[in-house]
């Protein structure tokens, strides 16, 4: 469910409950740490170059929202209560709470939107929620990126891989980058602009390839959907429309490698177009394996995973050098939170 406030008539009944005056208290509270955080985060984000950050994250325990910031608009969801609203009841707080985020940072109210996250499973992540198409270009690092505020659960660019991206910007210069689950494409689009000789971004969506092109173009680049199996004179920047474990495996087949291959699969997907199902938990060896299989000599894969309380167990992989990167993809806006699980992996000489 996506909300903003003042979308619904409100009742009037005449009377203040409990309720109401629980509410009203809570959204001050908000308000004044959206503000105080915002001071304290606008000066940083200023001389990083970045108008998306974390703006809150369940910092009032009886506030369990999570808001991002994109320039004048918020993205944010609401993690599940220990305690169950009834529908009208979630959705009055909703709207409170909205009205609280947009007063605090001066925007109109119609800029921000809540969804409610709950436990993931299937393809919750990417479905489409509404077609309200609040779109708009944010920059990041010089790069401009388009983002979808309104419709997803995700926005289409992710704060805590920010860094991440910046890192795999300083490698990519000459090399061979390889990109699985592309989603919108930031990780290619970054290694394009630091000098990546070849990118492959594979998906199994058509709309995220789409808005992967449309990141490319904005940043002047030019980005070519190709058939996996096409022989043609190849571009340098394609996005490949297919199932991730079915590329490696034809890849590893014609010998292909490359230099650096990026690794941030979903938790979970069921999605139709694919073979089977995708479980993080279950699947994340086979996955590095055969990301490994197509790996070059002396490169390197990033992998991350954002699944709660996940990490990987140098002991599970003999031979290879893991370095866990998590520590260097810690950003302000990130300090105290829980950031995805991210290292590099290496083939041993």
């Amino acid at each position: 469910m996506i909300t903003t406030f003042g979308e619904r008539p409100v009742p009037d009944t005449g009377t203040e409950t409990n309720q109401d005056i629980k509410t009203a208290s809570q959204g001050i509270m908000l308000q004044n740490r959206i503000r105080k955080r915002f001071k304290h985060l606008k000066k940083w984000a200023k001389r990083i170059d970045t108008a998306v950050f974390r703006l809150y994250d369940r910092d009032i325990p009886e506030i369990p929202l999570v808001l991002d910031y994109y320039g004048n608009g918020v993205s944010g969801a609401l993690y599940r209560r220990p305690y169950e609203k009834d529908e009208e009841g979630e959705c009055r707080w909703l709207d409170a709470m909205a009205g609280a985020i947009a007063a605090s940072l001066e925007i109109p109210v119609s800029h921000v939107f809540l969804k409610q996250r709950k436990r993931q499973r299937g393809t919750d992540q990417y479905r489409k929620l509404a077609d309200a198409h609040f779109m708009q270009d944010v920059h990041e690092g010089g790069l401009i990126f388009r983002v979808n505020l309104s419709d997803y659960l995700d926005t289409g660019l992710f704060p805590d891989r920010r860094r991440m991206r910046v890192l795999i910007r300083k490698e990519a210069a000459d090399k061979k980058v390889l990109n699985l689950f592309a989603y919108t494409c930031s990780f290619s689009v970054y290694a394009a602009v630091g000098g990546a000789r070849e990118i492959d971004s594979v998906d199994l969506s058509n709309t995220y390839l789409d808005w992967g092109r449309t990141n490319f173009a904005l940043n002047r680049l030019e980005a070519h959907l190709i058939h996996p199996a096409s022989k043609a004179a190849l571009p340098p920047y394609r996005l490949i429309r297919g199932d991730v474990r079915s590329f490696l495996t034809q890849a590893a087949r014609e010998k292909r490698v490359w230099d650096i291959i990026i690794l941030d699969p979903p938790s979970f997907s069921n999605s139709k177009k694919m073979t089977g199902t995708l479980d993080l938990r279950r699947d994340y060896k086979q996955l590095i394996f055969q990301s490994l299989s197509v790996l070059a000599a002396h490169g390197k894969l990033w992998f991350s995973a954002n699944a709660k309380n996940f990490s990987l167990t140098p002991a599970e992989f003999p031979g290879l050098q893991i370095r866990d990167m998590q520590p260097l993809i810690m950003d302000e806006d990130f300090k105290g939170k829980r950031m995805p699980s991210c290292c590099t992996i290496i083939k041993s000489p």
